[in-house]
């Protein structure tokens, strides 16, 4: 039934793509990396090359198989799509963030995700809004239900990439609409609608996102150097 939610499973720890060894990961930001719809944690990881250096990635794989024949995996049912189920939406965000607990990750952590994977990163920014130096949602929504974290989330504003194509058909129009006017009022918002551009990731949008975490990053490095004591 809609709205009745799915059962998500936690996340398997040994599915994770490392950039760095383990002991290579201290004193780095840490960059998630959220796959979309029937795919894999081997997907986003092909990306590492292009994105800036000094920061540790991992890309997760999602808990769910999706139904026969689709491959891969998925974060919630993909009739949440057109049905929108904020419980399953919000089961799956707080299982991500149950594995990234068991990290005790002490530096800050930015989030990019594709479709599935960027419906995701917004709602795990929006369930734990201090947890987030930064989001990037490529071809991705914000989910129309609202969340206890959103008035704090307004407060606190934090930089969010949103990048998606202008013929993008698999994303409901009912929901762009929505997030072209809730995520202005809540986050930091830059990015791009890209013309021509389907469900997928362009060069043009990759260079985008690798200038937003690029100044990101840079602005990361600078935070102790400003309160250091004079």
């Amino acid at each position: 039934m809609a709205g009745a939610g799915a059962e998500i499973p936690e996340l398997d720890a040994d599915a994770v793509v490392w950039s760095h060894a383990p002991g290579d990961r201290a004193g780095r930001p840490l960059l998630v990396l959220l796959h979309g719809y029937g795919s894999h944690e081997q997907d986003l990881f092909a990306l590492v090359p292009h994105l800036p250096d000094g920061v540790t990635i991992a890309a997760v794989r999602a808990p769910l198989a999706p139904p026969f024949p689709t491959p891969g995996w998925s974060w919630f049912p993909i009739e949440g799509l057109r049905r929108h189920d904020p419980v399953s939406t919000t089961a799956a965000a707080e299982r991500f963030l149950a594995w990234l607990d068991t990290l005790a990750h002490d530096g800050p952590v930015g989030l990019l995700g594709f479709s599935q994977g960027g419906v995701i990163a917004l709602q795990a920014l929006r369930l734990r809004p201090e947890a987030f130096a930064f989001v990037v949602d490529l071809a991705g929504y914000a989910d129309p239900a609202p969340v206890a974290g959103d008035e704090r989330l307004a407060a606190l504003r934090p930089p969010v990439f949103w990048g998606r194509g202008a013929r993008d058909e698999v994303i409901p129009a009912p929901l762009v609409e929505h997030s072209v006017a809730w995520l202005p009022a809540h986050v930091d918002l830059s990015g791009r609608v890209y013309p021509g551009l389907a469900h997928s990731v362009s060069q043009d949008e990759l260079d985008d996102v690798v200038a937003f975490l690029t100044k990101r990053l840079g602005e990361l490095d600078a935070q102790p150097a400003a309160s250091a004591p004079a």
